[in-house]
């Protein structure tokens, strides 16, 4: 039987997915076999398996700590919000459907047999498990249904290591109040307090140390400094996303509503002198050198939201000048037109008020009829960008892929791109067609057969290129990213040599050591064993 220790934390981006990606580096350079567990995720970031299962990033991104593969065990259930009220459940990496939050709140518990199977499953693979929890533990509302804070802590038996972050103020309030609000045997469960991003001289923090621990009774196993490293973040509310430093390179990502798997892009945020801004007003987007279109939740929407606040017409003026490169969502974007004959994107929102002309029509209306009415107007195209010669259907199934391919016979400034080979996944519920011609060709090859994406030139133009693709991380491998921005560089006619060198995944490897020797410096690690090996003795 596995040991297991829970980080839960007293709110959404406390730092709990860095903490455990940490341990899990940690128990594993000690010699264990780790894997990190988290029953239900909600983001919009997600990866593909081998066995083409889809799952969070957050736990991709521990299994990498952990030095294991990913596994849809790890996150059993993911949750990708569709709007505001309602999100795609996703159960064992492959999609149950479309549920509004109160549908789904009702639902959930019939899920317990599933997250107990998978962890389970997990056990047999692992010395060590290392949880983590949603939001927090004393969202008195849900506790009655909670399958992923305390109500799994006592399912599988866990001790509790409860994180509060300081850099947003009040932590004392946050670890204190969090504890008031548990059950007595859930406060039993907290083993730990773990002040986290700390900034200064820790001495000026010692008698608030000590004051929460005599007031809370839990010892406080460390506390943990603002670390600077290059790791993937869970969701939407990572920091990264409000940079607004321009480089000598500047990348602008266009800051979607419904914005997916922006990791596409971390590659280049380690890159000296290159700055990667999210906008999401004209005024932010400024002159960049590239401009990139990120994946999306909610395509057909997103691309609405580009067209209502004047982004499309800005994007379109600056392609005629520098290069665009869309992903996944961005890619179809691009392109003549968006069709939604199924109603994929539509029919788990019947008001949302990105549709407003639906709103007053179907608010009196069953939702059969609605749903109706939505897929008959879903049939109708969308005008796209009109950037490249495609035209996308969605389809209610989901491609989900891993993939190898290299570049293509790349023309114009990135043709120092041509024959690089790549790997990355594909997670996507459209087809696109594309017309090839003198102006336009196939972007990649894929080690199946298939060709992906396009890169479009316009002859006698000032247009650098318009490219697009549906692989996620295709800029990951090798020097692909860094060809790409001194191709930037060598355009803008500055001088521009990376400080950061070898392959991206290797760079990963080094920052997640990073993060562990931040963490043996400032956990009491020798209590924190304690706690693991005391863990499950009576199970």
């Amino acid at each position: 039987m596995a040991k297991v220790i829970m980080v839960q934390g007293t709110m959404s981006n406390a730092g709990k997915s860095l903490i455990v990606a940490g341990l899990c580096r940690i128990f594993a350079q000690d010699g264990y076999r780790v894997a990190p567990f988290k029953s239900q995720n909600m983001a919009l970031n997600s990866y593909i398996t081998e066995d083409g299962l889809e799952m969070g990033r957050a736990q991709v991104m521990q299994a990498e700590a952990a030095g294991v593969k990913p596994s849809v065990l790890m996150n059993p259930i993911l949750l990708k919000p569709t709007n505001d009220v309602g999100s795609q459940v996703i159960v064992k990496g492959e999609v149950l459907g479309n549920m509004r939050a109160r549908d789904y709140f009702a639902y959930k518990k019939k899920l317990v047999p599933t997250i107990c199977e998978a962890f389970s499953e997990l056990e047999k693979q692992a010395d060590i498990i290392v949880m983590e929890g949603a939001g927090s533990p004393a969202e008195i509302n849900l506790k009655s249904d909670d399958i992923v804070n305390m109500g799994l802590a006592k399912l599988v038996d866990a001790p509790v290591l409860l994180v509060g972050d300081i850099d947003r103020g009040g932590v004392f309030a946050q670890l204190l109040g969090t504890l008031m609000l548990l059950e007595e045997d859930e406060k039993a469960r907290v083993k730990g307090l773990i002040i986290n991003k700390f900034r200064g001289d820790k001495t000026i923090l010692d008698p608030g140390v000590e004051m929460l621990e005599e007031r809370g009774g839990v010892k406080v196993a460390g506390v943990v400094p603002y670390m600077h490293l290059s790791i993937e973040d869970e969701d939407s509310l990572s920091g990264q996303l409000d940079n607004h430093d321009v480089g000598v390179i500047d990348l602008a990502v266009i800051r979607f509503p419904r914005i997916s798997n922006f990791t596409d892009f971390n590659v280049f945020e380690r890159l000296e002198g290159v700055s990667v801004r999210y906008v999401s007003s004209v005024q932010e987007l400024g002159q960049p050198d590239m401009i990139f279109l990120p994946g999306s939740k909610n395509t057909m929407g997103d691309l609405r939201w580009m067209r209502q606040n004047g982004l499309e017409t800005a994007v379109k003026k600056l392609a005629v000048h520098i290069p665009v490169w869309g992903i996944c969502g961005g890619y179809q974007m691009l392109g003549r037109t968006i069709s939604d004959p199924h109603g994929v994107e539509n029919e788990n929102s019947l008001c949302e008020p990105l549709y407003p002309a639906h709103c007053e029509a179907i608010s009196h209306e069953p939702d059969t009829i609605a749903v109706e009415r939505i897929k008959r107007d879903g049939a109708l195209p969308l005008r796209g960008m009109e950037l490249i010669d495609t035209d996308t259907t969605l389809m209610p199934e989901k491609m989900r892929t891993q993939t190898r391919g290299k570049y293509e016979n790349v023309t114009g400034i990135f043709s120092t791109l041509s024959g690089l080979e790549f790997s990355g996944y594909e997670i996507h519920m459209g087809k696109t067609t594309v017309s090839t011609g003198e102006h336009q060709t196939p972007l990649v090859q894929l080690a199946d057969g298939r060709t992906d994406g396009v890169q479009r030139m316009e002859k006698g133009s000032e247009a650098l290129g318009v490219y697009g693709s549906y692989v996620h991380g295709i800029f990951d491998d090798g020097d692909i990213a860094v060809r790409i921005v001194q191709a930037l560089a060598d355009k803008k006619k500055v001088s521009w040599k990376p400080e950061a060198g070898g392959d991206y995944h290797a760079f990963k490897e080094q920052q997640y050591d990073k993060l562990a020797q931040g963490l043996r410096e400032h956990l009491d690690m020798e209590y924190v064993y304690s706690i693991l090996q005391e863990s499950r003795i009576s199970s």
